[in-house]
C-alpha cells in the first residue's frame, strides 16, 4: 500500500521558494510510489487559539482532542492523522516562522494533555509513527541562518513531534531573496527531491 504524505505550506506566496521546495519534496516521494497532497495555510480558515485549554483537559481521547472552534483545522488535522509522513514548510519572517504558520501551530494544542494544575503539558502521541521533513528559507546564508535564526527549525520540529512525526531531514535554504523573483537553484531542488525520496522509503 502506498504511503500518504501531506505537505503543509506556510508561505504567503505560491509557486515561490518554500512552495517550490515542498513540491519538490513531494515529487521525490511520488517517484517512490507515495500518494501526496498539499495544504496551503493561506487558503484555510484557521481561527486563533483562544488558549481556553478545553481541548487539553480531555483525558482519554486517543491522539487528539477536539477544539472548540469550528473551522478548517479539523479537516487539516484529520488529513495529518491519516498520513504516514509530513512536509512542513515556512520561510523565515522576522527570525521565526510566518504568522499563518504560527497560527496553525498554536492550534495543535489538542495533541496535548494539560489538565489544570499541571505545570507542563504532555504529548498525547507517545511514539512517533510518522516521518517528517521540515523546510525553511531566508535571505541570509544558510549556515548563518542555522546559527542565528534557528527558531523556525525548532518550532517546525516541535510541531512535527506534536503531530506524532519524527523529523528525518531539515532543509534550510539560504540567500533566496537576492532579487524579487528569486527561485531555488538546481542543487537545492535536487536536495529537496532527495529528501522526498528519503521520506517515502
Amino acid at each position: 500500500m502506498s504511503k500518504k504524505i501531506v505537505g503543509i505550506v506556510g508561505s504567503y506566496r505560491k509557486d515561490r521558494v518554500i512552495d517550490t521546495a515542498v513540491s519538490e519534496v513531494l515529487k521525490g516521494a511520488e517517484a517512490h510510489g507515495a500518494e501526496t497532497s498539499k495544504i496551503y495555510l493561506i487558503d484555510m480558515h484557521i481561527e486563533f487559539c483562544a488558549n481556553c485549554r478545553k481541548c487539553a483537559q480531555e483525558k482519554d481521547v486517543g491522539n487528539r482532542a477536539k477544539c472548540v472552534h469550528n473551522d478548517d483545522m479539523e479537516d487539516i488535522l484529520s488529513r495529518v492523522d491519516s498520513a504516514d509522513a509530513l512536509v512542513l514548510g515556512s520561510p523565515v519572517n522576522f527570525f521565526n516562522v510566518t504568522a499563518v504558520t504560527k497560527r496553525f501551530i498554536e492550534r495543535l494544542l489538542p495533541y496535548a494533555y494539560w489538565p489544570w494544575g499541571a505545570k507542563m503539558p504532555k504529548f498525547r502521541v507517545k511514539n512517533a509513527t510518522k516521518k517528517a521533513v521540515i523546510v525553511t528559507s531566508s535571505a541570509a546564508p544558510a549556515f548563518l541562518g542555522r546559527i542565528f535564526m534557528r527558531a523556525p527549525l525548532t518550532v517546525l520540529k516541535a510541531a512535527a513531534k506534536c503531530m506524532g512525526a519524527k523529523v528525518v531531514q531539515s532543509l534550510y535554504f539560504g540567500l533566496v531573496a537576492q532579487s524579487p523573483d528569486s527561485t531555488l537553484n538546481e542543487k537545492s531542488l535536487r536536495k529537496a527531491y532527495k529528501a522526498g525520496e528519503k521520506l517515502a522509503s
